[in-house]
């Protein structure tokens, strides 16, 4: 009697991990980074390369979580080539310290040019998210990105803002264990490697009873104030809930504080380390002639909507209407990306914004 073999058809989160290619490149200041790249669909229309970018405590991977369809594979199947980017705060890479200022300066115009350079391509377009964002931000408005023509950025830009209860927060999280730890992990809901991260798992067991994922758990604790902070549970599939358990990771304290020091200014500083950012740009006119879609979740918990709505009235203020911001109603931080129905939507909204003239 013969065993009868079952063939299993891969799912489209694995046809679509095997379809990356990875390509690396260095920093202005030798640091090494790598884009995840997956080519547009064969059959589409060439519409040229993209750069996608993440926050930090991820990595590349975490646009393209098990749901039925993922943020690359779809502008992919739109005809874009599409560079996924581990910058420096990216936990695929070393563990490195960093403020948003070094990867504006380092990280972004290296990467913007390694695509121009890969792919022969006058112009290029982007995504950005989270800090990635910021430090995009950073450097395109002050003319260092003078190759991007379209970017859709979401949850904070130039003008990061916390909720007020993170104000109680931002003192013990960030300013007492930036002076005894080089980075915080929400690893550590699982693993709490000496006293420090015995304390923080310690504080978010008592405040925090959402769902069983420690990892989710933590990153609550440590990046907003929702429970969860970074997603609306109903928004996630089991499977997705489950896999962001290895998605989420270190973030350097030194990252962390400048972005606090940021929001206490009311926008993100520059310290003067670098010639290339002016202490005053956001006083004046955006060096870059881009358009820009800003968006956001309607219940982000991490950064306040009205963050998003205050970058869009500073490039609104000296190019009127040509611009445009959005909220997403119903959706959080990183679901916006991530979520079981983000694919109907958001993703949408995203490629007609890239579409757009």
């Amino acid at each position: 009697m013969t065993e009868t073999q079952v063939c299993v058809a891969p799912s489209p989160y694995q046809v679509e991990h095997a379809q990356f290619e990875t390509i690396w490149f260095t920093a202005a200041d030798g640091v090494p980074l790598n884009f995840r790249r997956l080519r547009r669909a064969s059959g589409t229309e060439d519409r040229g390369p993209l750069l996608l970018s993440a926050g930090t405590s991820v990595r590349a991977d975490i646009f393209s979580p098990p749901t039925a369809d993922t943020l690359p594979r779809y502008l992919s199947r739109a005809g874009y080539d599409v560079w996924v980017l581990n910058w420096r705060a990216s936990i695929d890479l070393a563990p490195t310290t960093c403020t948003v200022e070094d990867a504006a300066v380092l990280d972004f115009p290296s990467a913007v040019d390694t695509i121009v350079e890969y792919t022969g391509a006058d112009s290029i377009k982007a995504v950005v998210h989270c800090l990635g964002s910021c430090a995009f931000m950073l450097a395109i408005s002050n003319g260092m990105l003078p190759k991007v023509s379209t970017v859709v950025s979401n949850a904070s830009a130039l003008h990061p803002e916390v909720a007020p209860l993170m104000w109680l927060k931002m003192p013990p999280a960030i300013g007492l264990l930036a002076k005894v730890l080089p980075d915080l992990n929400p690893q550590w809901g699982v693993h709490a490697p000496g006293f420090w991260p015995k304390l923080a798992r310690t504080l978010m067991r008592i405040g925090h009873h959402e769902c069983d994922n420690e990892v989710c758990k933590m990153s609550s604790f440590f990046y907003g104030v929702g429970f969860p902070a970074l997603w609306r549970h109903e928004n996630l599939n089991d499977d997705t809930h489950d896999w962001l358990s290895g998605e989420m990771a270190q973030v350097s304290t030194k990252l962390l504080t400048h972005v606090s020091k940021s929001i206490r200014t009311g926008h993100l500083i520059a310290t003067g380390k670098y010639d290339e950012l002016p202490t005053d740009y956001i006083r004046r006119a955006p060096a870059t002639d881009a358009r820009f879609a800003f968006m956001t979740g309607d219940h982000n918990s991490t950064f306040v909507p009205v963050s998003m709505a205050r970058t869009f009235d500073h490039f609104d203020k000296y190019s009127p209407g040509r611009h445009v911001f959005q909220k997403m109603h119903g959706y959080g931080h990183l679901d916006v990306f991530i979520g079981d129905r983000a694919a109907e939507d958001v993703f949408p909204f995203i490629l007609d914004e890239l579409n757009r003239d």
